[in-house]
């Protein structure tokens, strides 16, 4: 009889030491705890640390309330603008009310992903190019909005959303690359032009000052003689002044009108044509000039002697 008792409390013993570790739980200090009882919500949600569940009867499950980070996949879209582009992201969120978590959507992590996916593809197609590739914050800002309306209602809130990548086409890189270049040649051009409007003024000052004194002219040119023979050159450029070569030309000029006029004294004929009989008595008489002598050509001139030196 003593050891019929004996063995019935140390399987009662045994029972209830198996049903003690069958009701303990141990929720960590990042999760939370949310009980089934005979499949109904019960309103305590565990926190962390050790805790007692109704063995068979009640469920816990435990859900975790870190922030998620969660990559979106690449989803191409066009633009508003109408350029193909393939832009991926990446969602960071987390579970702010455990019990809707698991109540209101089957999934929560499939969920976000899909209307991130969906939000992503709905910004791509309602924004133009510059704005993917400059005003990103905008863009993260309406991402966030669009994908956290829905998930207020599934105990979920939407952290940050952020635009990793736009992935372009190669025509459309070639494109931008040129449209930089020629932004870049632009600038470069007017840049140049400027450069040269303030140095034709600083020139033109300048002349108009060694105009007043012709020495500063002289100066100059010495100073430019003594920088080029500064490079031990063998060639030496000497600059001519414009003044002279226009004083060559009148001097050349008038040389054969004088020929001719001598020509025309010498051989009797009239530099015109006849002249009328009122202007032959207007015309007051002028002295005859004596013929100059021609001058000796270069073969009839005599050979001058002149010394070799070897």
């Amino acid at each position: 009889m003593v050891d019929a008792l004996v063995t019935l409390i140390v399987v009662l013993a045994c029972l209830g030491a198996l049903g003690a570790l069958a009701a303990a739980r141990v929720v960590k200090q990042y999760e939370r705890g949310v009980v089934f009882r005979l499949g109904r919500l019960r309103s305590d949600i565990r926190g962390p640390g050790f805790t007692m569940i109704t063995p068979v009867v009640d469920r816990l499950q435990k859900v975790n309330m870190q922030i998620v980070t969660m990559p979106v996949p690449a989803q191409e879209g066009i633009t508003r603008d109408n350029v193909t582009v393939r832009v991926d992201a990446v969602v960071y969120f987390k579970v702010v009310d455990p019990a809707e978590a698991l109540i209101a959507v089957e999934d929560y992590r499939f969920a976000v992903s899909q209307m991130a996916q969906t939000s992503l593809r709905s910004i791509i197609g309602k924004s133009d190019l510059d704005d993917l590739l400059s005003n990103r914050e905008k863009l993260n800002q309406g991402l966030e909005l669009m994908i956290d309306s829905p998930a207020v209602g599934w105990g979920v809130h939407i952290d940050r959303v952020e635009i990793k990548d736009v992935s372009l086409p190669e025509t459309m890189k070639r494109s931008m690359a040129r449209q930089a270049e020629a932004d870049r040649e632009r600038r470069a051009r007017v840049i140049n032009a400027d450069a040269e409007l303030q140095a034709s003024r600083k020139l033109a000052e300048a002349a108009a000052q060694m105009a007043d004194t012709p020495s500063a002219l002289q100066l100059r040119l010495l100073q430019t003689v003594m920088a080029v023979a500064a490079e031990k050159n063998s060639t030496l450029v000497l600059p001519i002044p414009v003044e002279l070569l226009r004083f060559l030309e009148r001097g050349a000029q008038e040389i054969p009108a004088a020929a001719r006029a001598e020509g025309g004294t010498e051989g009797g004929a009239p530099a015109a044509g006849p002249a009328t009989a009122p202007e032959r008595e207007a015309a007051p008489a002028q002295p005859a000039q004596p013929a100059r002598q021609a001058m000796p050509t270069l073969t009839e001139r005599e050979p001058e002697p002149h010394a070799v030196d070897r």
